[in-house]
């Protein structure tokens, strides 16, 4: 017979809370303030120009946004757009999207956790260069969000559907975020973050693009190291000798260089002899994990499975949930296959097209 457990009987006793007039999350609770005012959005406005430097970028108000709408009381614009960002379904699907393994391991990264740690990167060089911490928090967060399942070759796939061709940040400012309402600023940041795009507008844009590359060069090695697909032995000395060989030493290295030569400088960037070791890891890792033979043939079978998909979508637009029709029935079909996570796509090429499952993608995938 099933019964109620004990500690699910406890966790009930907390429903309320504690207290009469005031109610308090612990029976102990003694925490105060001394301050009993809500320190309003205005008061953190004025904060942040008196933190941060004169070419940051400034909160103010609603922000700029393409529908205009009421400001926070509390929160500032760009603190509201980290909060949509966090909340929306297109981060939480992130979780399920390839970073460079397929179907990863408990310890292997996700599009999430790499959006995670481009955001601990970035906080850390905005913070060091005193510009705005919570619209570079933003983007961060936000910069994969147009990525398909598969990684990179879901590009790949949709680009034969998308008259401008398929590129993750254009995709995910203009398409998948659109609905959030998002400044312009932190649009823009997601939109230009990838180098082969034009600068950001703003300072932090241009931060999260170092911390992007940065962020995903050393995690993507500690992954292929844990993989046993390459081994550290063989790291060129430029590397081992100017950023070390663990993942902790090369963040600390790339990061703090980015800091050091935009105060020294005014430019944000990096001294050349650190770019080199960075130029290198990244060579390393193109040349080793994303373009070896297994990771070429899976992205292969992912450009084949997502084009089958976008297809049988058109040809059966009934299968297409509602919310994907529209003027444009190819740019639905590309917005719902790109925001499948890796093991649904997989799943609806099974069902849908009858892909036998042993052809399918499960290993090493091409980088971020």
């Amino acid at each position: 017979m099933n019964e109620i457990l004990p500690r699910t009987k406890l966790w009930a006793h907390t429903m309320r809370g504690h207290g009469d007039e005031v109610i308090t999350a612990h029976q102990s609770s003694s925490a105060s303030v001394r301050t009993r005012a809500a320190r309003a959005r205005e008061q953190r406005e004025e904060l942040e120009r008196a933190l941060y430097v004169p070419e940051a970028t400034f909160a103010s108000g609603a922000g700029n946004r393409a529908r205009e709408e009421a400001p926070d009381r509390f929160r500032t614009c760009f603190e509201r757009d980290r909060d949509r960002i966090v909340h929306s379904a297109a981060f939480r699907r992130l979780a399920g999207k390839t970073q460079v393994v397929v179907y990863p391991t408990d310890h292997q990264r996700t599009r999430l956790t790499h959006a995670i740690e481009v955001a601990q990167c970035a906080i850390a060089m905005a913070r060091g260069i005193g510009v705005n911490v919570t619209l570079t928090d933003a983007i961060a967060l936000g910069h994969d969000c147009g990525h398909g399942p598969g990684g990179h070759a879901s590009e790949d796939a949709f680009d034969e559907f998308i008259e401008t061709g398929y590129d993750h940040g254009p995709w995910g400012a203009d398409v998948v975020l659109e609905p959030l309402n998002l400044t312009l600023e932190t649009l823009d940041g997601i939109r230009n973050h990838s180098w082969s795009r034009p600068a950001p507008a703003t300072i932090e844009g241009e931060i999260v693009s170092w911390a992007d590359r940065i962020a995903y060069c050393a995690h993507d090695l500690e992954d292929a190291v844990y993989a046993g697909i390459v081994d550290l032995a063989d790291l060129p000395p430029v590397i081992r000798d100017v950023a070390g060989t663990t993942r902790r030493q090369q963040l600390a290295t790339f990061i703090n260089a980015v800091i050091d030569t935009t105060a020294a400088t005014g430019t944000v960037g990096m001294d050349a002899t650190t770019a080199e070791a960075l130029s290198e890891l990244r060579r390393f890792n193109y040349e080793r994990i994303y373009t070896r033979a297994e990771s070429v043939a899976q992205s292969t079978t992912v450009v084949a499975v997502l084009r089958d998909l976008v297809n049988f979508y058109l040809e059966n637009p009934r299968a297409l949930p509602q919310e994907y029709h529209g003027d444009d029935l190819v740019r639905g079909a590309v917005a719902y296959v790109g925001g499948m996570t890796d093991r649904f796509a997989f799943e609806q090429a099974q069902r849908r097209l009858g892909w036998d499952p042993s052809k399918l993608p499960r290993g090493i995938g091409r980088g971020a």
